[in-house]
């Protein structure tokens, strides 16, 4: 892959090796989907786990939509 950009590189890079936290497995509306928190009530959407294709088509479920479970769910 090659980028082409005038940001320096360190800034491009930056928190690229900072630890992420650990993943959460949570149900949703009957769909597995793990989780990266961000906060203690929530997180993003990593990754949706289903072997039903129209799962991935809705957008409720799509990567980096935000999340919360000891609240109201969006």
């Amino acid at each position: 892959m090659v980028l082409y950009t005038i940001v320096p590189l360190h800034e491009v890079l930056a928190g690229w090796d900072e630890p992420r936290p650990d993943p959460i497995s949570l149900e949703i509306q009957g769909r597995t989907l793990l989780i990266e928190p961000d906060s203690p009530y929530g997180g993003r959407i990593a990754r949706l786990i289903s072997s039903d294709p129209n799962d991935f088509l809705d957008p409720a479920f799509q990567p980096g939509r935000r999340v919360a479970w000891w609240g109201p769910r969006p």
